[in-house]
């Protein structure tokens, strides 16, 4: 789902997706080539130091990098959007979007007109009521963002949310006929996935870092606590609103040696096999070598994820 998908320009590519993800001190990028044999090769997978605005940064770049020669997706980071789920509007899928604008008007903080909406329609069983999730950031935001890109000569062709992203990377670990929970953190918090036959059918946020309590301190019993909860609370929703769809496992992914204990943890407590997710068997990351390590799997999934896309190469 892009929250603002952007006309291609006719120009010659590389294959794949160049992604971007602009964090306050650093421009990350990961190149991310289509599947020549059995997995999707991150070609690509580095962060730069910011030098002076956003675009000044981006300018630099493509004059070193020549960012010009990919398609460019850039995902946002949480805080610069909504995700709201509402019952689907009674519209035909090309009028989805903006009926969906309507729906979330008594949701947000700032008025719909000044919003940019996107949406994306959850499957249900013939006969069950359909939801949608709203994707809803301010206009504004988004100009900035796309501003910047413009500015340094490099346009984007979509903008795309970490929940989509993560998506993409689950839709490949899954099991043929199973849904798939997804549990990763890096340092905006905890984001929880279930898909099934790539498609998303719930997110939810977590409100916790793995890496603000080591596995020994007085705190972490509480953040093992507080996480089960939740994933119970999450698990138990899943069930009622899909009970069609059977649950293969749980995977985790976060910073160590925390994540790995946090996982041991959940096997014990949750009525799910639960694992440690290895990106590695969605991705080949041969070209990148540190993305070996769990916590750099988990900080970099989602520019990664986001690179991901069906579309073919124009």
């Amino acid at each position: 789902m892009d929250l603002m998908p952007i006309p291609f320009l006719k120009r010659s590519l590389l294959p794949g997706w160049l992604v971007l993800r602009l964090d306050p001190q650093r421009v990350e990028l990961a190149h991310l080539r289509p599947a020549e044999r059995d997995r999707p090769q991150v070609a690509l997978c580095q962060a730069y130091r910011k030098e002076g605005s956003d675009a000044e940064s981006l300018a630099r770049l493509n004059k070193e990098l020549r960012l010009r020669n990919y398609r460019r997706a850039l995902v946002l980071r949480p805080g610069e959007y909504q995700l709201l789920q509402v019952d689907a509007p009674p519209v035909p899928a090309a009028e989805l979007a903006e009926a969906a604008r309507w729906a979330v008007k008594g949701m947000l903080d700032y008025p719909v007109e000044s919003a940019t909406v996107n949406a994306l329609e959850i499957p249900a069983e013939a006969g069950r009521p359909r939801s949608v999730y709203v994707v809803a950031a301010r206009n504004e935001a988004i100009a900035a963002r796309m501003g910047a890109f413009e500015a340094a000569g490099i346009p984007l062709d979509v903008i795309d949310i970490p929940e989509t992203a993560q998506r993409n990377v689950a839709a490949l670990l899954e099991e043929e006929g199973y849904g798939l929970a997804l549990l990763v953190f890096d340092d905006t918090g905890g984001l929880l996935t279930f898909t099934f036959g790539g498609e998303l059918y719930l997110s939810r946020r977590m409100e916790v870092r793995l890496d603000d309590a080591q596995p020994a301190s007085p705190q972490w019993a509480q953040i093992e606590e507080r996480v089960a909860l939740e994933l119970q609370r999450s698990l138990d929703h899943f069930d009622r609103q899909y009970r069609h769809i059977p649950m293969a496992k749980l995977l985790v992914l976060g910073p160590m040696p925390q994540a790995e204990r946090l996982s041991r943890y959940l096997a014990e407590n949750l009525p799910l096999r639960t694992e440690m997710a290895n990106v590695g068997a969605a991705l080949d990351c041969s070209a990148s070598p540190e993305l070996r390590e769990p916590a750099q799997q988990a900080r970099w999934l989602h520019v990664l994820g986001a690179g991901l896309r069906e579309e073919a190469a124009r």
